[in-house]
């Protein structure tokens, strides 16, 4: 395969969002709910995961593919995939932990920074090799 960490990093999120979907739909029927979330904290929490990985992962597995087309060392950007990976399944998790009013779970809190530390090394990196080897 030609690009086989973007190839997995893909799948991978393909299965956490057909997971979060089945998790929402299962919420909908239990609440009887075919619009909105009717209040219910378990069809919030199963809604924004779904919603959530989807509006973070496209971008990334696109830095990714960029990444690895410009020929980006295979093992840290395999590293870089897996960071990823891991902080959304915290924060999938997080997001069905019981927590304290005002406060938010710490697999939610986990997932959000290990999140944003990939994006910004994701970017970086991509910015560095826009630079160098079109510079």
């Amino acid at each position: 395969m030609t690009l086989p960490v973007t190839a997995l990093t893909a799948a991978i999120c393909a299965i956490m969002l057909l997971a979060t979907a089945i998790a929402t739909v299962r919420a909908r029927f239990r609440t009887q709910t075919s619009f909105g979330d009717a209040g219910d904290q378990g069809l919030v929490s199963s809604s924004r995961a779904h919603g959530n990985l989807a509006e973070h992962a496209p971008l990334f597995v696109i830095l990714i593919g960029l990444l690895e087309m410009a020929n980006a060392s295979h093992w840290p950007l395999t590293a870089l995939a897996v960071l990823f990976l891991a902080a959304r399944a915290a924060h999938i998790v997080g997001l069905h932990q019981p927590h304290a009013p005002g406060k938010p779970p710490q697999l939610r809190a986990l997932g959000v920074v290990g999140t944003w530390i990939a994006y910004a090394i994701a970017i970086g990196w991509t910015l560095f090799l826009v630079v160098t080897v079109n510079g």
